[in-house]
């Protein structure tokens, strides 16, 4: 049995030690309000995310957050995409929180699970509509293993190269391409650095477990002309186990094994005796490995060794799962720039990044028979002959298609081989980065042009290993004819039929095979631009840019050869790969309205466009609009306009059928069934008093080279406020308000419509818009769920974000600075192609992602001498969800309107540190996150571990950690 990977360098870590808001402007989200009025005012920065305008007066018109590398150092976080994710603006977003292998199968986008990996949402509008740049170029997406990636890594990035973290919350499809619908993340290397530098953390939770070490050095050295910088980091993060705490020991805590597992270590077994034409649903007695079957006893009390299967019978899978993956990242960074001539430089970066991630599920269950609904057709065709040397039952269990309906007597069989261990997926996800590039300045006409010209190639290159998977075909030899099993080298036959222990190794060895997947996502781009001023009018000078761009994406996934062959026990997939390439030109232009007038200090009207030529044989062109009015010093008003859109991914165009599985209530199931709702299961072929046998139902997902882009208009407005009333006072050295209004609307989103809207309206409904490729077995259970990808209606959302910053005069004491920030989300609804509206809205909670109406942030900074302290409240407003099968549980709040609430909660984070500067600069830090040993709201909907894990801390733990930061 494979293990977990151990950490090899945890020790040595260990040792190191509301407003009324003005309809008319855009604000940054949440940078400093005092950085960004200073920026306002001066012209000391020629490049920022937002414009590639390489002049500070175009800077501001769109909301842009900046996370500097104190924020960053504040936060106790090791990982750029825990970073994001905290941010009040984000969305759910995988994490290394997520046990995201096993059962999670492939989402309909064909990019597979993403285990391991950090990705980042903005206003939840998903990972794939946000672009990563690395100092303004597109990072290459991710290479999850099991798809191909339509999102990028995060992990993929060391922290120890970063200088700060530019986030753009808004459309930008017209400056940088698709993807950009949501935002853009622009991460900022470190660049101008002089010495060395050797940073190192160690932390872990109060119950002693999740232990996390990083080292970060870096080094740099500048010269007249030239400067170098080489970073490098480590970081190893320790699992921890979900059956470690309370809440996460049961896949939903206060409903003990009701949401559990019908593959159980004794078996189920639900057949029908072709004898007799009784149908039993039966397991064995806890603690008979040895039961014999009596055809006779055909009722629940029973003296054979059997009894009827129930609710208390099923399988805790959560004593298996993780709370917390192991992960262990080295990477390394290297860039050089050099000063050829007064006017001409160039560069070179090289990055190289490894991720060894480790995810793991309970020991994988063999269902077999037309009810297990694998997708499978070995395992729902099943056959176990009568002579199998352990079938108790003494006659042929047929699940076979090929024999006629009347004569198959086989419905469901779930057994999960304990002996064989858990499920271990290992990830080993190598990422390399080369970049080069000329840059400079010239005059012509008396104006000075700045140009630069970029060649980057990068790719992401992903191996997962799995332990602990079956060979479905081997299993139907084993359980099949002796003779035909004795005919074939190393097949023994199989006791599925008893309980623990009675599955040998030598039936393990015939079984279990390792089974490897690849993927991989490559990116080649070429960039070039020109920016400067044209002409000058009254206010000033019209300033522009303008370049070109051409990439080329390339993205494959091949599964093991066992998988492809329709072998492999688990979730099937077959082979994905697909390229395009895409060449684009733009433009962006500024125009000065007004200077000092009586209409205020300051008008600027920006104007930006893109076109887009895509080898699959899309054409767009995208424009952006913007104002900035700079009504007086104190005040200034800014809005933007844009239009933009999103080609489809290759897993979108390309990805094969696979599979997931979800968590799906079937609404024709007693005793829940709607009477209502009767005659409509019946013409489904559902017989009366159906009981669903299986919650985890099999969902056919895959790509659709039908597929249009996606199309988004995206209008934001806000203003920044500095009142000069309280400017050098004496209760604030400064005080500053943002506020911003948002609105995204994406028609012909790419999506698959919710597995569970789809179920439920094709039962109210029995339109064959829903119920085509939902099938049922004669029973009644689904066996067969076709959900494709389509271009979904559309998607709208609109909110708000308000922050405020205040820094105190510096007294005797030393000095206190406060910024509060907040989202609020005042309409989120997604809409299918037909009108069906998906289940998610504000303040709702649903497949494992949240929206919550309200999120907050308040920081509070005290510096003193070499003194510094902060304090973090984090909150996460109360959320609503459906109770589904649970509404008789306690948990479920509100069992009248089938609604549990996920009470508000609220994070406390405290840290405090003390720079020595007799000792190289020597600061020690002490922090502790979650400081009130917060627990996350208990969530039924979720699909493990009974929590939102992209929205939450974990349950059951204040993580603590000590750095030690040292600048020679």
């Amino acid at each position: 049995m494979k293990t977990i990977r151990t950490s090899r360098l945890s020790q040595a870590v260990r040792g190191a030690l509301l407003l009324a808001a003005l309809p008319l402007a855009v604000a940054p989200l949440a940078a400093s309000a005092q950085d960004s009025a200073e920026e306002i005012q001066t012209l000391d920065r020629i490049e920022v995310t937002g414009t590639r305008i390489k002049t500070a007066e175009a800077e501001g018109l769109v909301p842009v957050q900046r996370i500097e590398r104190a924020d960053i150092e504040r936060s106790g976080l090791t990982s750029i995409g825990d970073v994001i994710q905290s941010l009040t603006g984000s969305g759910s977003a995988l994490n290394t929180k997520f046990n995201s292998s096993g059962n999670f199968g492939f989402p309909p986008d064909g990019s597979g699970v993403g285990a391991g990996s950090s990705q980042a949402d903005l206003r939840h509008l998903g990972s794939k509509r946000v672009l990563v740049l690395v100092d303004g170029i597109r990072w290459v997406n991710e290479a999850s293993a099991s798809g191909v990636g339509s999102s990028t890594d995060l992990n993929t990035i060391p922290l120890a190269i970063v200088e700060r973290i530019e986030v753009l919350e808004d459309g930008a499809s017209s400056l940088y391409g698709s993807d950009a619908i949501a935002g853009v993340i622009n991460i900022i290397t470190r660049k101008n650095f002089d010495g060395l530098s050797v940073n190192a953390q160690y932390g872990e939770y109060s119950e002693g477990d999740g232990e996390t070490g990083t080292i970060d050095v870096a080094w740099g050295h500048n010269t007249e002309r030239a400067n170098f910088f080489l970073g490098v980091s480590y970081s190893d993060q320790q699992e921890i186990f979900a059956r470690d705490r309370a809440q996460s020991s049961f896949p939903v805590p206060g409903t003990g094994v009701a949401f559990g597992s019908s593959g159980t270590p004794t078996g189920r077994f639900i057949f029908t005796d072709p004898n007799t034409g009784v149908t039993y649903d039966i397991t064995p007695n806890t603690g008979n490995s040895n039961p014999v079957f009596d055809p006779t006893q055909t009722g629940c009390v029973r003296t054979d060794g059997y009894h009827c299967f129930a609710t208390a019978d099923r399988f805790n899978f959560s004593q298996f799962n993780l709370l917390l993956t192991p992960s262990e990242r080295t990477g390394a960074f290297g860039q050089g720039r050099f000063q050829f001539t007064d006017s001409t430089s160039g560069y070179v970066k090289v990055l190289y990044n490894r991720r060894e991630s480790t995810n793991q599920a309970a020991p994988e269950p063999i269902f077999l028979g037309p009810e297990a609904g694998t997708g499978n057709p070995i395992a729902d065709g099943m056959f176990i002959s009568r002579l199998n040397p352990f079938n108790p039952f003494g006659f042929d269990l047929d699940g076979r298609l090929t024999t006629p309906a009347a004569n198959r007597n086989l419905i469901l069989i779930g057994r999960r081989p304990v002996e064989g261990g858990p499920r271990i997926f290992e990830q080993d996800v190598d990422t390399w980065y080369v970049g080069a590039g000329l840059e400079g300045v010239f005059d012509a006409a008396d104006r000075t042009l700045y140009w630069d010209v970029n060649l980057a190639i990068s790719e992401n290159k992903a191996e997962q290993t799995n332990y602990g998977s079956y060979d479905i075909r081997n299993i139907a030899l084993a359980l099949g004819d002796p003779a035909a099993c004795a005919a074939v080298a190393g097949c023994t036959p199989l006791n599925i039929f008893d309980g623990p222990g009675s599955i040998t190794q030598a039936m393990l060895d015939w079984i279990s095979p390792v089974v490897r997947d690849r993927s991989k996502n490559e990116l080649a781009l070429f960039t070039a631009n020109l920016s400067g001023s044209l002409f000058d009018l009254p206010a000033g000078s019209v300033d522009f840019a303008t370049g070109l761009e051409h990439r080329r994406l390339k993205g494959s996934y091949n599964p093991d050869q066992l998988t492809v062959d329709g072998f492999y026990n688990g979730v099937p997939s077959l082979p994905t790969s697909g390229d395009y390439d895409v060449s684009e030109l733009f433009f962006e232009l500024n125009f000065p309205l007004l200077a000092d007038s009586d209409w205020g200090k300051k008008l600027d009207f920006t104007l930006a466009g893109r076109y887009s030529d895509y080898s699959t044989g899309i054409s767009e062109f995208t424009p952006k609009y913007g104002l900035r009015w700079q009504v007086v010093d104190e005040l200034v008003l800014r809005a933007s306009f844009a239009e933009g859109f999103r080609a489809p991914s290759i897993g979108e165009l390309f990805g094969s059928a696979s599979r997931f599985d979800a968590q799906l209530n079937d609404p024709c199931s007693s005793p829940l069934l709607n009477p209502g709702l009767a005659g409509n299961c019946a013409a489904l072929g559902v017989p009366a008093n159906y009981q669903q046998p299986n919650p985890q139902i099999s969902v056919t997902t895959g790509g659709n080279d039908q597929l249009d882009p996606e199309f988004s208009d995206s209008f934001s407005a806000g203003f920044i406020w500095s009142p000069s009333g309280l400017e050098n006072s004496a209760i604030a050295d400064r005080f500053d308000i943002e506020v911003t209004y948002y609105r995204h609307e994406i028609e012909g989103a790419i999506q698959a419509i919710d597995a569970q809207t789809q179920l439920d309206l094709c039962v109210n409904t029995l339109d064959a818009l829903y119920c085509d490729g939902i099938t049922r077995a004669a029973t009644g259970g689904i066996n067969g769920f076709n959900n494709r990808l389509t271009n979904l209606g559309q998607i709208e959302t609109d909110g708000w974000d308000i922050d405020f910053f205040w820094t105190l005069p510096e007294t005797s004491i030393g000095q206190f600075k406060v910024s509060w920030r907040n989202t609020l989300v005042g309409e989120y609804r997604a809409v299918g192609a037909a009108g069906q509206l998906q289940p998610q809205g504000p303040g709702i909670e649903v497949v494992d992602s949240a929206i919550p109406e309200w999120t907050s942030n308040v920081s509070t900074e005290w510096t003193h001498g070499g003194w510094n302290a902060a304090w973090t409240v984090r909150h996460i407003s109360e959320l609503r969800e459906d109770c589904g099968n649970a509404v008789s549980f306690p948990v479920c709040s509100n069992p009248a309107t089938s609604t549990n609430v996920l009470e508000a909660t609220t994070y406390n984070d405290l840290q405090l540190g003390y720079r020595f500067e007799s000792m190289a600069n020597l600061r020690i830090t002490l922090g502790v996150n979650n400081v009130f040993d917060e627990d996350p709201p208990i969530c039924l909907s979720c699909s493990l571990n009974g929590y939102d894990a992209s929205t939450y801390d974990i349950p059951g733990g204040r993580f603590w950690y000590l750095r030690a930061d040292i600048k020679l």
